[in-house]
């Protein structure tokens, strides 16, 4: 039998833990975890009773690469199906830290360009918030200590341009970033006092530096800055490699993370950002995933 949209809203009498109430818990997917096709990805997210999304790449390109008729269409589509964007997922300083060079600040200008792209779209989603990074270096290699004040002055800069647009930036921890591991998060945090600038707080990916993200590193934080929070699951390799894992098959202390959030008194969305790969694909992946995380949702 075909789902139809009418069916899909009302709820589907397979839909796993439908009597749970997620009205207080806003808890979401990334949608091209499931699929690139926004449809498929809605129809997937109403399926588990799910009103919230993180939007990062849409029908095949990123959501800054796609034109302002398209995003238009994607708003439509999730009004239909009664999903909110909780962030929009963009690469804007996801990239190595350019020279001080008229090269490089031809690349940074592209990155402007970015933002003022993002900040559009954002706006036609319904979102305030805009999830961006801290700049990368080579993988294997290390941090250049002498290049965080000048990351912190273009963070501080980027913050102050989205707040003349009513729109905040939470900047991912993340891996081969300068801010990765929780240390190094709660080091930006310090020098970017912009109230529009915070954290999409990543605890599997701070745990990829083979910290304790949780509870250790997590206690670094200022909770208060945390507008967004990734969740998923990993396990740690006897060569000491972190590997993605489906919810509930890992190490990551979900429910204590979530818990701990909450009680510090986080009010931001959650998203299930999968990454782990199954042979049945994407959505199986995240299907297998978002089970396991309702299971946790429902001790909290």
């Amino acid at each position: 039998m075909m789902l139809t949209r009418r069916s899909l809203l009302l709820g589907s009498a397979l839909a796993p833990l439908a009597a749970m109430d997620l009205s207080k818990f806003r808890l979401g997917v990334t949608t091209d975890e499931i699929d690139e096709d926004v449809l498929t990805a809605v129809k997937f997210l109403r399926e588990f009773h799910l009103n919230w999304a993180e939007v990062r790449s849409v029908w095949g390109k990123y959501n800054t690469e796609q034109p302002v008729e398209k995003i238009q269409e994607l708003r439509k589509i999730f009004d239909e199906y009664q999903i909110k964007l909780s962030i929009l997922g963009t690469s804007f300083f996801k990239i190595p830290l350019p020279a001080e060079t008229s090269e490089g600040q031809a690349i940074l200008d592209k990155q402007w360009e970015m933002l003022d792209r993002a900040i559009v779209r954002a706006k036609i989603m319904g979102t305030d918030q805009l999830r961006v990074f801290g700049f990368t270096y080579k993988t294997g290699g290390e941090p250049d200590k002498a290049n965080y004040p000048r990351i912190y002055e273009l963070l501080s800069h980027a913050a102050q341009k989205a707040k003349a647009q009513g729109i905040r930036l939470a900047m991912e921890n993340v891996n081969t970033s300068y801010v990765w591991s929780s240390t190094q998060t709660a080091a930006v945090l310090k020098h970017v006092k912009e109230d529009n600038f915070g954290l999409t707080w990543d605890p599997n990916n701070a745990a990829q530096t083979l910290e304790t993200s949780f509870p250790t590193g997590y206690k670094l934080l200022d909770p208060a800055r945390i507008f967004h929070v990734h969740l998923r699951d990993f396990k740690q390799g006897a060569d000491g490699k972190v590997d993605w894992c489906a919810v509930g098959e890992g190490e990551m202390d979900n429910l204590g993370q979530i818990r701990a959030l909450l009680k510090d008194g986080y009010k931001g969305k959650f998203t299930l950002e999968t990454h782990y790969k199954s042979p049945q694909g994407k959505a199986h992946a995240s299907r297998t995933s978002l089970t396991a995380l309702l299971k946790v949702v429902e001790k909290v």
